[in-house]
């Protein structure tokens, strides 16, 4: 079970709400940082990393996702 990383203890339902902007809903995230804001550092932490292979498989398993 792959657990979700916005509710805790729930499994991930495949939503998409976690690719989302924080600052803008309607747009995924492109690592632009600016929801980090002006800190004296900036951290995210890193959980998973998807390999562009990988991404083909998923992509490949799972129809709804073209």
């Amino acid at each position: 079970m792959k657990e979700c990383i916005l509710e805790a203890g729930q499994e991930c339902r495949e939503c998409g709400q976690c690719d989302r902007c924080d600052l803008d809903m309607e747009k995924l995230c492109d690592n632009c940082c600016r929801c980090l804001g002006d800190a004296d550092y900036r951290a995210i932490e890193i959980t998973e990393i998807i390999l562009p292979e990988d991404l083909k498989g998923k992509l490949k398993d799972d129809p709804s996702k073209h």
